[in-house]
């Protein structure tokens, strides 16, 4: 599989030096590029050579980074970096992949690259399968389909005759049960938390007594009739130490 190219935009010239050392360690990840000024960035993030993968940094003078993400996440995937957490829903309404808080460490960006490397190793499976990425539902609005991309899930809600889909985007309602979806729910990416709640473990942020933090800062509950199978999910995933070494 080829490397991702990556592109930073923050106008501190430290968090620039940050990142490339990250880029530079990081196995399968290229850069391509890198500015302090989001307007210079702009025709390059738009154009043919367009990187697949944008580190951007939320609070700068010039144009603020969700400002410059509408403009360019149809081109470009975008991360965003920045020190102030109170953003976080609105990246993530920006269709960000994920947020990096500063100062970021490397165990964190290397998750969040890990996840990327994954959503693409799917997405090349997926198609080479035939299998489909993407579900529809009908909408709570009449005669009207949605098409929902399963990694654009972040969880889902049960309630009574309907669930209530979370995405990245914005959230939708349809006359379904929890119950009759998880069939058509990707088992390696989908789990059961709760009566109430499926997630997308690649949104899980950490995992604390009954409770599951997701990378958008909420925390849904976790039931102990789900919670074995789900820690089990999660296993697969957990580095162990090498205790031969």
């Amino acid at each position: 599989m080829k490397n991702i190219r990556c592109y930073i935009i923050d106008d501190e010239s430290d968090a620039i030096a940050l990142l490339r050392d990250y880029i530079s360690r990081t196995p399968g990840l290229e850069l391509c590029g890198f500015s302090q000024n989001p307007l210079e960035a702009l025709d390059f993030l738009t154009g043919p050579d367009a990187p697949e993968l944008t580190f951007l940094d939320i609070d700068m003078r010039q144009l603020s980074g969700l400002e410059l993400a509408g403009m360019v996440n149809l081109y470009t995937t975008v991360i965003f970096t920045t020190a102030h957490p109170q953003y976080a829903l609105q990246a993530f309404d920006k269709e960000a992949f994920d947020y990096l808080l500063k100062p970021i460490d490397y165990a964190r960006f290397l998750k969040c690259v890990q996840r990327m490397k994954r959503k693409r190793q799917q997405q090349v499976q997926e198609a080479a399968n035939g299998q489909d990425a993407f579900f529809n539902i009908k909408s709570e609005m009449k005669g009207r389909m949605l098409k929902i991309p399963y990694d654009e899930v972040i969880f889902i809600e049960g309630a009574v005759n309907y669930i209530q889909i979370h995405t990245v985007r914005d959230k939708h309602m349809t006359y379904l049960t929890l119950k009759m979806i998880i069939p058509r729910l990707p088992a390696k990416r989908f789990s059961r938390i709760h009566r109430s709640f499926i997630i997308n473990i690649d949104y899980v942020r950490i995992i604390e007594r009954n409770q599951v933090g997701l990378e958008d800062g909420r925390f849904l509950p976790m039931g102990d009739t789900y919670k074995q199978q789900f820690l089990d999910d999660m296993d697969d995933n957990l580095l162990h130490p090498d205790r031969a070494s």
